[in-house]
Formats: C-alpha cells, sequence, structure tokens
C-alpha cells in the first residue's frame, strides 16, 4: 500500500466516523425526520460517503467509534462546516440551530457554553466569513 492509498484510506475512515456520528445524533430521539434525512443527504456527498456506505452507516450508526477532534481548531473546523451546510442549504428550517447544537455536543463542545458557541457560529456563517476568520472570531469570542 503506498502513503497515498494510506492517507486516503486514513480520510475515508475518518469522514465515515464523522458521518457515523452525525446520524447517531440525528437519530438520537428515535426518529429521522424528513428535514434532518435531507441534510444528511447532502453531507454524505460532501464527505464523499458512497450510498452503500451510507445505508451501512444509517442501518448501524455504531459500526464506527465516535472520535470527536481532540484539538480545538479541528473541533471549529467541523463546526464551520457543519453551520455553513445547516444554513446555506437551509434545510432545516427553524429547527438550524436545535440540530446544530446536538451536532456541537457530538464535536466536543460543552453543554454550558454550546447555545453561546452555535449562536456565534450561525453569526458568522451568515456574515459569509472564511474559515480562517471563523477561526479566529471563535477562539476570540470571550475576550
Amino acid at each position: 500500500m503506498s502513503f497515498s492509498d494510506l492517507f486516503d484510506s486514513e480520510f475515508k475512515s475518518r469522514n465515515k466516523a464523522h458521518f457515523s456520528a452525525i446520524v447517531r445524533v440525528a437519530v438520537a430521539d428515535g426518529e429521522l425526520s424528513k428535514e434532518e434525512k435531507d441534510f444528511l443527504d447532502k453531507l454524505a456527498v460532501r464527505l464523499e460517503i458512497s450510498p452503500s456506505e451510507y445505508e451501512e452507516i444509517l442501518e448501524n450508526p455504531t459500526k464506527y467509534p465516535i472520535n470527536p477532534p481532540s484539538l480545538h481548531i479541528q473541533r471549529l473546523e467541523r463546526l464551520y462546516d457543519l453551520s455553513r451546510m445547516v444554513y446555506v442549504d437551509h434545510v432545516l428550517g427553524p429547527k438550524q440551530k436545535d440540530v446544530l447544537i446536538k451536532f456541537a455536543l457530538a464535536l466536543g463542545f460543552t453543554p454550558g457554553n454550546v447555545s453561546l458557541i452555535v449562536e456565534k457560529a450561525m453569526s458568522l456563517v451568515i456574515l459569509h466569513v472564511d474559515l480562517d476568520t471563523f477561526v479566529y472570531e471563535m477562539t476570540h469570542m470571550n475576550k
């Protein structure tokens, strides 16, 4: 196996684990709403999850371990991606904030400040900031 194959394999595995974690959050209340399903459909494409992998993960979302990023900056990068998808696609409608809070908790943000983090994230996404600005603003929001 070449080095690039190893990298591709690890990247793919990380995406599957990330997608699986989001599926778990989406089905945690016992049902998958149409809005959540539409969001998962778009996210699967973005994370390069094949249709067969998608079905496999939906059937058994616990197959892949939840590995929230250990580095804060990686959590912010994933939150940026999720926030943009939630906002830009308007798939979730008025449920945007609630669903994003669930995803932020799954990424490892703490319950005590997750609402504030999501509000800030959504306000930055509405302003169409780039990733670097998003990370900077999020890391300096209490200063």
